[in-house]
């Protein structure tokens, strides 16, 4: 007997406004409970304390998520100034109180540190692996584990405002860099000590910031959807963002419907405009219908790598 399918095939991405106190990953299970989706997968978590821009890829969408994760990301976030905590946030315990009392050239000068290129230890209450093991989980025991510095770029680091002792930042930075650290960092520099009190994710990648919706708008929608009717979901599907939307940097390389049946085969077909190893959004026809991502091989002819699987039939 055929297995019934979990969920719809729905291919696209919300971009959710993550509310503070919650996971990245409970607020992706909402989204795919209220889409009622077959698969979903975020693209970069927000800590419990942050909110903001999540995007969350459904169906096809999610074979596309790792482009998003490497993205660049932009920031706003406030740091209580005077008061260090052990998770260098406002979710964890005061270590040291310092007096704040420091010269506007020493902020300035401590700001420019890290714009650029630079070098940075992940803090110990992050999600990245050690033995196995995400690094908060040995934090939580008290253990402290080696980290090897990363390379990491602050593209624009914006002074906001300095109201008493909360200092506002924006910061745009590469992936995999942490907002809590630099927080922490500047804080030593500045002799006070500091911790992030608010974090808010404006941007990833172009996404357009106004495109965000709340788990309670969608939560509100929902409330008119019958899921035995699946056109009555689409108060909710016409707020997906197309999922080339997560490769939209990438060259676009449109081939002839004739290459259909070959490269959805996985077989190499020829194309111009290739560069070696870089990898190009192919799509189909004059409605250039988006196909998945392919490079160029080893003969100069284009190979797909990632296609998307059409499950409208099944």
């Amino acid at each position: 007997m055929a297995r019934r399918r979990k969920g719809r095939f729905i291919n696209g991405i919300v971009l959710l406004d993550k509310g503070t106190g919650i996971s990245s990953n409970h607020a992706l299970q909402r989204v795919k409970r209220l889409y009622n989706a077959n698969k979903a997968g975020h693209t970069g978590a927000l800590d419990p304390l942050a909110t903001g821009m999540l995007p969350v890829c459904l169906g096809e969408a999610t074979k596309f998520s790792q482009h998003l994760l490497d993205a660049d990301k932009r920031y706003l976030v406030t740091a209580k100034l005077g008061e260090r905590t052990d998770t260098s946030d406002s979710d964890g315990e005061v270590v040291q109180i310092r007096p704040v009392k420091f010269e506007q050239k020493l902020l300035e000068d401590s700001l420019e540190h890290f714009r650029g290129d630079t070098m940075q230890v992940p803090s110990m209450f992050s999600a990245l692996k050690y033995q196995g093991q995400p690094l908060y989980k040995y934090a939580r025991e008290g253990i402290e584990v080696p980290r090897e510095a990363r390379p990491i770029t602050v593209f624009e680091l914006l002074f906001v405002s300095l109201e008493g002792d909360d200092l506002t930042l924006d910061i745009h930075c590469s992936k995999g860099t942490y907002i809590r650290t630099i927080i922490d960092d500047l804080g030593e520099m500045l002799g006070c000590g500091a911790h992030v009190t608010m974090l808010r994710r404006t941007q990833v990648a172009g996404y357009p910031y106004e495109k965000m919706v709340t788990l309670e708008q969608l939560t509100e929608l929902a409330e008119h959807v019958d899921k035995e009717d699946e056109s009555s979901f689409s108060v909710l599907d016409d707020l997906l963002l197309p999922m080339d939307t997560a490769v939209a940097n990438f060259t676009e390389v449109n081939l002839p419907d004739a290459c259909e049946q070959f490269i959805m085969q996985g077989q190499p077909v020829q194309a111009t405009g290739l560069k070696a190893g870089e990898l190009v959004r192919m799509t189909l026809g004059e409605q250039r219908r988006f196909i998945g991502i392919g490079t160029m091989n080893d003969d100069g002819l284009l190979a797909p790598k990632r296609l998307v699987v059409d499950h409208s039939a099944e």
